[in-house]
C-alpha cells in the first residue's frame, strides 16, 4: 500500500513541475490559435484570431516556427486543463485515503500476530518466508568456500564476502549460490539471488572475479549467453561486478549500485 501512495505522490509532483513549465510558457504565446485543414493530397495551416472568420490567415511552411508555436499554445491550453483536473483528483484521493487492509494485521499485538495467517503478506513476512526456504547448495568444490560472512556463511572469495556483507548490512534478502534451472535443463548457481522486496522481483547478481584470465572470460561469455537464452540478462534481472588481478573489486561502486537499486532509505 505504501508503494501505491508513493507512486501517487510521485505522479503529483511530476504534474506540479510540468504545470509550472506550461504556465511559464503560457505568457510567451502570441494571439490566436491554429487551424489544421487536411485532405488526401496535403495539409494546410491557418492562424485564427477573429471568431467571425472561419477560414483564418494561411500559414505557408516557410513559417513553420509560427505554426509550431501556435500548435504548442493549443496543446498548452488543453494540457493545463487536464493536468489541473488530474491533480485535483489525486489530492482528493490522498486526503481521504487512509485505510489499508494490511493494517488489520499490522495493528495486532504480537501475541495475536502469532496466532493468525494474514491474507496479504507484509514485506517482513514475505522476506521471512523467502529467506527460510531450504535448497541444495552448489556441489562444486565446497572446500573452496573458506571466507566468512557477517551472516555466518562461507563463500568462495573475499570479494564475494564483501558483497554478501553489503547485502546483509543493507537488509537486502539474498541467497548464496541458489540453484537456477536454465532453458536447456542445466542447473546454474548464480553467486547471489536477490529478492527486491517492494516489487517482489528476483534479481541475479554475478561477480566475475578473474576477468584477466582468458579461459575465465570465455567461460563467462558462454554463461552470459546461456543466461540470456534463459531470460536472464542485464537491464532486466541480472546485475554484475568484475575484477582482475590488477583491478580489484570497486567496493564503493558496488555499494552505491546496491543501495540505489534495492534500498528504500536515503
Amino acid at each position: 500500500m505504501n508503494e501505491l501512495l508513493k507512486a501517487l505522490n510521485t505522479r503529483l509532483e511530476m504534474l506540479k513541475r510540468a504545470m509550472k513549465l506550461a504556465e511559464k510558457a503560457e505568457k510567451t504565446f502570441p494571439d490566436g490559435h491554429l487551424r489544421v485543414s487536411r485532405n488526401k493530397r496535403q495539409t494546410r495551416y491557418y492562424k485564427m484570431t477573429d471568431s467571425a472568420d472561419k477560414v483564418g490567415e494561411y500559414l505557408p511552411m516557410k513559417e513553420s516556427d509560427k505554426i509550431k508555436t501556435l500548435a504548442q499554445k493549443d496543446y498548452n491550453k488543453h494540457f493545463l486543463k487536464t493536468a489541473k483536473a488530474e491533480m485535483e483528483m489525486l489530492d482528493k484521493f490522498l486526503q481521504k485515503y487512509k485505510i489499508s487492509a494490511e493494517n488489520t494485521y499490522n495493528n495486532l499485538i504480537p501475541e495475536r500476530k502469532n496466532l493468525v495467517t494474514p491474507y496479504i503478506l507484509t514485506d517482513d513476512l514475505i522476506v521471512k518466508e523467502w529467506q527460510s526456504k531450504t535448497f541444495k547448495p552448489n556441489p562444486y568444490k565446497p572446500e573452496h568456500k573458506i571466507h566468512d560472512t557477517k551472516r555466518g556463511e562461507k563463500v568462495r572469495s573475499k570479494s564475494e564476502a564483501f558483497i554478501a556483507d553489503t547485502l546483509y548490512e543493507f537488509g537486502i534478502p539474498y541467497r548464496y549460490e541458489y540453484p537456477v534451472k536454465m532453458f536447456n535443463g542445466e542447473i546454474k548457481y548464480p553467486d547471489f539471488t536477490i529478492l527486491k522486496v517492494k516489487t517482489r522481483e528476483i534479481i541475479y547478481f554475478e561477480h566475475f572475479g578473474k576477468m584477466g584470465d582468458e579461459g575465465y572470460r570465455i567461460d563467462t561469455m558462454e554463461k552470459m549467453d546461456l543466461y540470456r537464452a534463459s531470460g536472464i540478462y542485464p537491464g532486466k534481472n541480472l546485475i554484475f561486478t568484475y575484477e582482475t588481478e590488477n583491478n580489484p573489486l570497486d567496493i564503493k561502486g558496488m555499494r552505491k549500485m546496491l543501495h540505489e537499486l534495492f534500498c528504500e532509505c536515503e
